[in-house]
């Protein structure tokens, strides 16, 4: 692993930035015609399908499955695909993809104590000052709603985006301490292991799914390829390469896309509120982040 982050790992964070920002614009166009698990179970099966392949082509080779390896990677594989992917797909069904976005945003509150604990990135003064601005960010998200549990759905499918974003930061440590692996192949079997869990998850509660109109159809198409298979690659690479703190980087462009592409293409209403939290959670980054930013200009 590099001490310090590489060209290439910065520029993986920018189009990392760029496709999972676009991610719940996608997800919200494939919801008009699928079920959120039909789409969660969509797009984790064919970005198996492709990494898969892509991992026959290139001959990577299979890890050794000791029992250490084989409890890595099938929490890995459910806590970063398959329960993320439902999470996402269910809530935003109540949710403006807006929100789902700034949500992911909240990614990095999580990520820098569980790194604290449970790896060598350690908190400093200054992180924990952004993690406390980041959470009050955080709150004001999420805002008075979450207190009319009961009253409708809205709180739920919030708390459900939430929920996603603790996941993927305990998947992002346990990525961090899994035992030495190819990044394709660890990215192809992560995806098998989501794609294992939510096929009967979603043949039980959906059905069978039918091919529905071509707007959904494609973009559970490009949710398979793109911010799946492709994202899932670069994601797990700039992990084992630079960190996962690192790795949080990303998300200072993820909800100003996500915002972007809500209100551009989907047309969405942004509340006051979006733009408040948007503004402490990026600043909660931004403090807790200043060394590595630092980094980059006096390198």
């Amino acid at each position: 692993m590099t001490a310090q982050p590489t060209p290439a790992n910065w520029l993986s964070i920018a189009i990392l930035g760029l496709i999972w920002g676009a991610t719940f614009m996608v997800v919200a166009i494939a919801l008009e015609g699928y079920g959120p698990l039909t789409v969660a179970c969509a797009r984790t099966t064919l970005g198996a399908t492709a990494l898969l392949i892509l991992m026959r082509v290139l001959n990577r080779p299979l890890p050794v499955f000791t029992p250490v390896m084989r409890r890595y990677l099938v929490a890995i594989g459910l806590l970063n695909t398959a329960l993320p992917f439902a999470l996402l797909s269910w809530g935003q069904q109540y949710v403006p993809s807006a929100f789902a976005g700034i949500s992911m945003a909240a990614l990095p509150l999580f990520v820098l104590p569980l790194a604290h604990i449970f790896t060598d990135e350690k908190m400093s003064t200054r992180n924990t000052l952004g993690v406390i601005m980041g959470f009050i960010g955080a709150a004001v998200l999420i805002g008075p709603g979450v207190l009319r549990i009961g009253t409708g759905w809205e709180p739920l499918g919030q708390l459900a985006c939430i929920g996603a974003a603790i996941s993927y930061a305990v998947s992002s440590i346990m990525t961090r301490r899994c035992p030495p692996i190819d990044p394709i192949t660890m990215s192809a079997l992560l995806l098998t292991v989501g794609s294992t869990a939510l096929i009967p998850a979603m043949l039980v509660i959906e059905g069978i799914p039918s091919i529905g109109d071509a707007r959904p159809t494609l973009a559970i198409i490009v949710l398979g390829f793109f911010p799946t298979a492709l994202a899932a690659l670069i994601r797990v690479a700039t992990i084992r390469s630079a960190g996962a703190i690192f790795m949080t980087l990303v998300n200072y462009q993820v909800p100003l896309w996500s915002m972007i592409f809500g209100a551009w293409i989907l047309s969405e209403v942004l509340p006051l509120r979006f733009f408040i939290a948007l503004g402490l959670i990026l600043f909660g980054l931004a403090i807790s982040q200043w060394s590595n930013m630092r980094r980059l200009f006096v390198r």
